[in-house]
């Protein structure tokens, strides 16, 4: 008898022959019309540009100044970091460590989760970890939300505006453009590609 290798749809786990879909064309479910697959070209030279790119922006975007706020006569500039621990200093404990993992350490592990991933695939260099790196990455998009702390920033600029001298950081440049590539990154990986990938190395 042969062995027949199905794909289970994640939304309604109707079992499916593998599609064979080519860049620019999009597989759904025929049932409840889950987007399966929607090949990407040069997905993984692409993740792997970006995801160096997004490792780089990091740090400035978490570590410079956000916005800088004057009012009456005094100073004082925000970063991504200082307001985490402004939360803490506050006692909103739980706040804090929701903004730390969303906008910080999730991020971070997203990036690094999909630079090791797509470096290996890149050049062709199995490693006994990709399997799990590659389902760490999939459950870390859920978590990954600089678009909320971006939005924040934004509300909070406009309060602020009204009442006091703003001045943007370099930081926030940067975190700006780590959105972009997060947002790049996250639309670049085609995952039916990296875990097919993922497997012939196995082999």
């Amino acid at each position: 008898m042969n062995n027949i290798n199905f794909t289970a749809c994640p939304e309604c786990d109707l079992l499916l022959n593998p599609s064979a879909a080519v860049t620019g064309e999009k597989a759904h479910c025929p049932r409840c019309g889950y987007l399966m697959q929607r090949p990407r070209k040069q997905s993984i030279e692409r993740t792997f540009a970006l995801s160096i790119a997004g490792l780089i922006l990091i740090f400035p975007a978490n570590l410079m100044p956000l916005v800088g706020i004057k009012m009456l006569g005094g100073a004082k500039d925000g970063t991504l970091w200082s307001g985490v621990v402004a939360l803490f200093e506050e006692h909103m404990w739980g706040v804090a460590i929701l903004v730390f993992l969303s906008s910080i350490l999730f991020p971070l592990l997203n990036i690094i989760l999909s630079l090791l991933i797509s470096a290996h695939l890149y050049f062709k260099k199995p490693h006994r970890h990709l399997a799990h790196w590659m389902r760490w990455l999939q459950h870390m998009d859920e978590w990954a939300m600089l678009e909320v702390y971006m939005l924040g920033i934004i509300v909070a600029c406009v309060k602020l505006a009204s009442t006091s001298e703003l001045k943007f950081g370099f930081g926030l440049y940067a975190f700006v453009a780590l959105l972009i590539i997060t947002g790049m990154l996250a639309s670049s990986l085609d995952k039916v590609l990296f875990w097919r990938k993922i497997g012939q190395l196995r082999k």
